[in-house]
């Protein structure tokens, strides 16, 4: 069972690039306060992620955040280096938070995990997306296997 609405968002380090390089960050914290969208992928770099998921937040950022959102965070189950990689190949530009949870830790917290070894790829992040308030889960929007389309930017722009 995953997380639900109503739940804290749970305690577990992500990893984000800063000036000074990799940054350890506390989930719950980096989510504590104001209205978060978090948006999870499979993989960098990988087709539908790549192609269709990041760069309908880029292109929705401003519309998203206009409706109240202080941060989009977008997490994979990958290193920092290659969400920092990834963020600027993207041309995310500071929009988006380019979070690794490169343990899957925060993933398993959430329950929102996916054997992908069939692929080569291992322990991964289901595809959705979070609403948080303050620290609390609004709103848990999971993708079906193989589907892309409640945890996209347009359909989060319907629902917030």
């Amino acid at each position: 069972m995953g997380i639900h609405k109503g739940q804290a968002v749970p305690h577990a380090q992500l990893t984000i690039m800063s000036e000074d390089g990799p940054s350890p960050i506390d989930a719950a914290e980096l989510l504590a306060d104001g209205k978060s969208v978090v948006f999870a992928v499979p993989g960098a770099f990988t087709p539908t992620c790549s192609a269709k998921h990041l760069p309908g937040f880029i292109d929705k950022a401003d519309q998203i955040l206009q409706k109240g959102v202080d941060r989009i965070v977008c997490m994979a189950v990958n290193d920092v280096f290659v969400m920092n990689a990834w963020g600027k190949s993207a041309g995310v530009d500071g929009q988006i938070i380019m979070a690794a949870d490169g343990n899957a830790d925060f993933t398993q917290a959430l329950g929102l995990e996916m054997d992908g070894r069939g692929f080569g790829m291992g322990l991964r992040s289901q595809r959705f997306a979070l609403i948080v308030q303050d620290g609390t889960v609004e709103d848990v929007l999971v993708e079906a296997p193989g589907e892309f389309r409640v945890s996209s930017a347009d359909h989060i722009l319907s629902v917030l």
